[in-house]
């Protein structure tokens, strides 16, 4: 079939190859739904490209694809350092740097062909992270194909193409369908209705052409109708070569397909129906959409022959990918084979930072294990129970695990119980469940009180110190020490990393005091020993301990780091951390639609523990508070329930001050109070000075005339002092801006807080001032934040005080919106006139569905209308077209 209606794409590929011969190098992310031609496109720039050396990789469309496959087809076909490196699994980065020596060493371009990332693994696209950060400056041309309609909302590759736009080699193309004029055009003299042809196939070149190779008006309802026909000209010979190739996957080892194959199978006839196509010394299929149907279409006692068939095959060549072997292995239910193989495979992928592969393995393994030894079970549950909690996916460990322990309990291998109640205990404490999660590490201590002190002990140790020190126990401390001599002592260096992260985030945490230092201890000793889990980890509690001592500066710098770090290793309970705790510096620091993207993007990703939910719900909820919009208080009640039941003073308060500062907003000025004295009563003596203060000060702001009810008399700091059980040396003994706002000096304080880039903070202070100077500025501040609460709070303020000319109504911003729509409204509105449906809009936008019902009731108001469809024509006329 001719190409047609995509000239433009190749000159837009021979500009890149230009670049990229320059030193430029370019990755271009080239996408379309299944069908659209992307690697028909790639060939025919190959055709018309000179000068270059081309490699081909593929991901696999199997179940659990195998991790890296595009660098393990490409280390075999430019051989060397990169091949020998595939060949004796080395580690991921080592390949890594392989590759790109590899892609930049030739003396002409180098033009890599990844195709259908979107059956990627998470070490393919952290491969293709990598990368896009690195060809700007290489003789390289990258392009990656994937299928952009099955991409799900959570796809790992949504994140990472967000991040590789911002990489100046990055380019996009999507490659649309063919108009009705190009289907008539492929029509050509056959007797075909060309309009109803383009009305079946909405114009995608692969129905098009498949429709009309199998002869027409037999019109397939699916593309397996459409092969199956193909299949049955090219005769039962042929037939079965095609079958078997459709098992090895859509790149076909001609070698290994002969080996299945009868003597006198016709391979090379097979090549006349179209379907398989030569590549080099191999086949390969000429759509993997074609290769998948072929497989949807052969019998299962046949399909199940031929997976047999691969096996063993594979199995005598020897060095064969073990997650090869499984996908066959279960295809052929061979219960022994997946056995053997989809640990190993697991475990591979594991060490590739593959985590969800590996997940997937386990489970795989699982399936056939009902009968075996249960030793081996508890470790099938166990490594399962591992790869799970690195991705957050919490609720799952914890079935995993307690299967785990249940066998491990009737095996009397207490050292191994210990081990699962470890993980149980940090597992348990991911789901907000605190005591729960206490008594199951007070449990595993106990279980090796009579063995031998190891390694085990050391992380009982540890784990059960910092279930005491969190709810403000001493001893927690003691036994974190403990666990790190023992650590020393024993030479276990992930022991020690353990011990030194927590008692760094403790101290920082629970006492306001420097545990920076000690964390970054933790990190050096894990990075040096190899322990991605334990750099991870520190990471995250680097910037965790850096914002809780209000070190923006160097939180953002860790920030950065870890997440680089973890995403590259797919430690998504880690990348939820840091992302956790970057909204809650971009809300102190004033970044509020930053902030509120991070945490709409969290609570939408399906699965994310609670424990990781709590930044997020805080965040959030307090932002649409002070903005005054709706949703608020489903999300601090949320957010309170989940940190109440985690029973950690560490979360309770935060979310305590939070809903004293929305209950006072809101004019409930006892219900500030309740919520004030009650987070005050749970960080007395087990918080840093930085949290104590934000309780405390709203006890302190209540007793004023400014904060509290009207016609309520207050002296200030004093008034606090009577009311509660901080002395005024304990008051002192906060930090700056609260002990000088409780002192008296309301403009020092305001001063300190702007300091420290906390805007906000500053001004909520200068609210409680007489001086008209200093109102004026907290009111703008409020404006500018779109605070409209605190604005409104500002303006009664100014108004009981007899300040005229009090600045009124919408912000200059909101007043030059078409009928006054905020720039939420208008994105809900221009969403709307793409006939999206309110569940669409919550998932675009990362609110809620009963949010976006609220704010579609805001803009039919505004408008002046009464349906949606009358909305949409407004917003035609209006000029509101699609976010992007």
């Amino acid at each position: 079939m001719r190409l047609l209606e995509r000239t433009s794409f190749l000159e837009t590929l021979s500009h890149y190859a230009t670049d990229a011969r320059q030193g430029s190098g370019r990755l271009v992310l080239i996408s379309g739904e299944s069908g659209m031609g992307k690697t028909v496109l790639i060939e025919a720039f190959q055709q018309r490209t000179a000068n270059v050396r081309w490699l081909w990789g593929a991901c696999d469309g199997i179940r659990t694809p195998r991790p890296l496959g595009p660098l393990f087809d490409i280390g075999m076909q430019v051989g060397g350092e990169l091949a020998e490196l595939c060949r004796r699994d080395a580690t991921r980065d080592q390949m890594f740097a392989a590759f790109l020596a590899e892609a930049d060493a030739s003396a002409t371009l180098t033009i890599a062909v990844i195709e259908d990332v979107h059956w990627a693994d998470e070490a393919t696209i952290d491969l293709l992270n990598v990368l896009g950060r690195r060809l700007g400056r290489m003789h390289v041309l990258l392009l990656a194909t994937y299928r952009d309609d099955e991409l799900a909302g959570d796809h790992p590759l949504r994140v990472v193409f967000g991040d590789l736009a911002t990489q100046r080699a990055t380019r996009r193309m999507r490659l649309p369908p063919l108009s009705e004029a190009a289907v008539r055009d492929l029509v050509g003299e056959r007797d075909v209705d060309a309009a109803e042809l383009y009305r079946i196939t909405g114009g995608n070149p692969f129905f098009v052409t498949e429709i009309l190779e199998a002869g027409w008006p037999a019109v397939p309802p699916t593309v397996r109708d459409t092969v199956a026909a193909r299949l049955t000209r090219s005769g039962s010979g042929s037939r079965q070569v095609i079958e078997a190739a459709a098992l090895i996957g859509a790149r076909v080892d001609h070698s290994l397909l002969s080996s299945i194959l009868p003597a006198t199978a016709p391979v090379d006839e097979s090549l006349t129906s179209g379907i398989l196509v030569a590549d080099g010394g191999d086949l390969r299929f000429r759509h993997e959409l074609v290769r998948m149907a072929v497989e949807a279409g052969i019998a299962p006692r046949r399909k199940a022959e031929l997976h047999r068939l691969l096996i063993a095959a594979l199995e005598e060549r020897g060095n064969a990918d073990p997650a090869l072997l499984a996908h066959h292995a279960e295809g052929a239910g061979d219960a022994k084979a997946v056995l053997l193989h989809a640990p190993e495979a697991a475990r591979r992928a594991s060490a590739l930072g593959a985590h969800r592969e590996a997940a997937a393995q386990f489970e795989r393994a699982l399936r056939f294990a009902a009968d075996i030894d249960p030793a081996l079970l508890a470790a099938l549950y166990e490594g399962l129970a591992e790869e799970y909690s690195l991705l957050d996916r919490w609720e799952e460990t914890e079935e995993a695990v307690r299967a785990a322990l249940a066998l491990r309990r009737e095996l009397g291998d207490d050292r191994s119980v210990s081990q699962d109640l470890q993980v149980l205990s940090a597992t348990l404490w991911r789901l907000c469940r605190g005591d729960e999660s206490h008594a199951a590490a007070h449990e595993a201590v106990l279980a090796l009180e009579d063995l031998p002190p190891d390694r085990e002990l050391g992380f009982a140790y540890a784990g059960l110190g910092i279930a005491l020190w969190s709810v403000g126990r001493a001893e927690g401390l003691e036994l974190l020490e403990k666990a790190r001599d023992l650590g020393e002592s024993l030479g276990h260096a992930d022991v020690v990393s353990y011990a030194l992260n927590a008692i760094g985030l403790g101290m920082a945490v629970f006492r306001g005091e420097d545990g920076l230092p000690i964390i970054e201890q933790a990190l050096r000793v894990g990075r040096d020993a190899g322990l991605a889990v334990a750099v991870g980890r520190a990471y995250s509690s680097l910037q965790e301990a850096a914002v809780s001592l209000q070190q923006f500066d160097a939180a953002n710098a860790y920030y950065a780091e870890g997440m680089a770090y973890c995403e590259d290793r797919e430690l998504g309970v880690y990348s939820m951390c840091l992302l956790g705790w970057r909204a809650a510096a971009q809300l102190q620091a004033g970044q509020w639609g930053e902030a509120e993207r991070i945490c709409g993007q969290m609570l939408h990703l399906p699965g994310i523990s609670p424990v990781n939910q709590l930044n997020a719900l805080r965040v959030l909820g307090s932002i649409r508070g002070r903005r005054g919009e709706t949703g608020a208080w489903d999300l601090l009640d949320q957010g309170a329930a989940f940190a109440e039941a985690g029973g950690e003073p560490e979360w309770t308060v935060p979310v305590r001050a939070a809903r004293a500062e929305m209950r006072w907003l809101s004019g409930d000025h006892e219900g500030a109070a309740q919520e004030a004295q009650s987070g005050y009563a749970r960080a007395l003596g087990r918080v840093n000075p930085w949290l104590l203060g934000s309780v405390a000060i709203w006890i302190a702001r209540l007793q004023t005339p400014a904060f509290g009810s009207p016609g309520q008399s207050a002296a200030g700091g004093a008034a606090f002092a009577s009311g509660s059980r901080l002395t005024q040396s304990d008051a002192a003994a906060l930090p700056v801006p609260y002990a000088l706002e409780l002192a008296g000096d309301l403009a020092g304080a305001a001063a300190a807080w702007d300091k420290i880039g906390r805007s906000y903070d500053a001004a909520l202070v200068r609210l409680g001032s007489a001086d008209e100077a200093e109102l004026r500025q907290a009111l703008s501040v409020f404006d500018d934040l779109g605070a409209k609460t605190a604005a409104a709070a500002a303006r009664r303020r100014m108004k009981s005080l007899g300040i005229g000319a009090i600045p009124r109504g919408p912000r200059a911003a909101t007043k030059a919106t078409p009928a006054g729509l905020t720039p939420r409204e208008q994105e809900v509105l221009a969403l709307l006139g793409e006939g999206l449906p309110d569940r669409e809009i919550s998932r675009r936008l990362f609110i809620s569905e009963r949010t976006v019902h609220h704010h579609v009731s805001a803009v039919l108001a505004k408008i002046g209308v009464s349906s949606r469809t009358a909305a949409v024509r407004e917003a035609a006329r209006m000029g509101i077209g699609s976010p992007i």
